[in-house]
């Protein structure tokens, strides 16, 4: 057996599988980040005059709500391949599964890039857009579900940079935008180059890809997994032919082990408090975030550089940059605790904070606008995203804690679908809200 042989794995020289799995957890989001913060982009290119039942060109706007069927058909791929892992990971190999995601996932970004100067009909331009949304998150839901099992085979080091390089993506998306609006180029040129860079890292995270199989640090974990499994497929070959001795006791500790695991109701029964929390938590963050926040404009529009650069800047770093010191606060200190009655209260209580972002500086607003200054959006925006990372953060830690150690897997499995849902109902609840603003 492997376990028998007491080999040490080698050293991770220049932390170059480190580096790999950051550049992997920032690959898997790069698409829902890029196509989010380009919101702005879209928006004014859908803006275009319609075409009337007489087939002129008319003077009104159709309002495509792109930001709500954005986050709606970049969710509902998740939620269906989060659902549908286990057939689809048996079918097909790893290692196809990622290369392959990578490189459609390349293809669409360089389509959004060339389409950056094709004159297209809104109605033609949204069509396409979505259509590129819907398939570029259906690789991303097989290439996050894939490299979540990949990394699973390595010590938790590298799950936690794998996490990292996730929340790192909204901010580097962030500052591309940032990058290309500051570059003072034509708006297209700039929106140009915006694109080009995932295109970029898609290519960089495929390259890394293919490199981890050849460095030794992950040689001797992906090795071990195999031989693993082998020596799982023989035991669990003896444990079917060998019922005769079963029946004489010889091998009945191994069979109630592996009977062990328990069924996903019963694991439901102990994590269903966590599930719903988390469920809510994201239904909370996509209702408003980013349909209504990025409508938020600032009282100093008489000065066009700050108007031009304020949705990037006190919309999506901001958002980013909290969101990830609250996935990190969890290891500084974890309140409330996992069976504190307060938790499910402070997850409840981030409803207030669809209120108070709908009555913001927003344009052509339906409500009355209470916070008008910007310092008061950026203030509210911050703690709401602060405490969206940190208590689904907690959410994510605490469910595998309520169950054995046997039952983790499934538990983990189980709240990686229920913070799915919980986007998906947002990213829903997105459209009812945008239209009361």
């Amino acid at each position: 057996m492997w376990n028998e042989k007491k080999q040490s794995p080698p050293a991770d020289r220049g932390q170059a599988v480190a580096l790999v799995f950051f550049m992997l957890g920032l690959g898997t989001l790069l698409p829902w980040n890029f196509f989010i913060t380009a919101s702005q982009y879209f928006n004014e290119r859908l803006a275009g005059p319609n075409v009337t039942s007489n087939g002129t060109s008319g003077p009104t706007v159709k309002d495509y709500n792109y930001d709500s069927w954005m986050a709606l058909l970049s969710q509902l791929p998740l939620l269906l391949f989060t659902l549908l892992n286990s057939f689809l990971y048996q079918w097909v190999r790893e290692r196809i599964r990622v290369a392959f995601s990578l490189v459609v996932i390349f293809l669409l970004f360089s389509l959004t890039a060339a389409l950056v100067h094709v004159p297209m009909h809104p109605d033609t331009f949204f069509s396409v857009t979505m259509a590129t949304i819907w398939f570029i998150n259906t690789c991303g839901a097989v290439l996050q579900g894939s490299l979540f099992g990949l990394v699973g085979l390595f010590p938790p080091r590298y799950s936690t940079l794998f996490m990292s390089g996730q929340a790192l993506a909204g901010i580097f998306a962030a500052i591309a935008m940032l990058c290309s609006i500051l570059s003072n180029a034509e708006k297209r040129s700039a929106a140009l180059g915006y694109f080009i860079t995932p295109c970029v890292a898609t290519l960089g995270t495929l390259l890394c890809y293919l490199l981890l199989p050849h460095l030794e640090f992950s040689r001797f974990y992906l090795n071990r997994s195999q031989s693993d499994k082998a020596q799982q497929e023989l035991t669990d070959k003896k444990l079917l032919n060998s019922k005769d001795l079963e029946a004489s006791g010889m091998f009945i500790g191994q069979s109630e082990e592996s009977q062990e695991r328990s069924s996903v109701l019963a694991v439901f029964k102990q994590i269903w408090l966590m599930a719903l929390c988390v469920t809510s938590v994201f239904t909370v963050t996509l209702s408003v975030f980013p349909v209504i926040t990025v409508r938020v404009q600032t009282v100093y529009k008489d000065n066009a550089a700050w108007d031009k650069v304020f949705t990037c800047v006190c919309c999506f770093i901001v958002f980013n940059v909290m969101d990830l010191a609250g996935r990190s606060a969890p290891s500084l200190g974890q309140w409330p605790s996992k069976k504190s009655r307060l938790f499910p209260v402070v997850v409840l209580s981030r409803l207030i904070f669809i209120p108070l972002i709908m009555m913001c500086n927003v344009e052509n607003s339906k409500l009355t606008v209470l916070f008008s200054h910007d310092a008061a959006f950026v203030a509210i925006l911050a703690l709401f995203s602060f405490s969206n990372g940190y208590l689904a953060s907690l959410c994510m830690a605490y469910a595998p804690q309520l169950v054995r150690f046997k039952d983790c897997e499934t538990a983990g499995s189980l709240m990686t679908f229920f913070l799915v849902l919980g986007l998906a109902l947002g990213a829903s609840l997105s459209f009812l809200l945008g239209k009361l603003v």
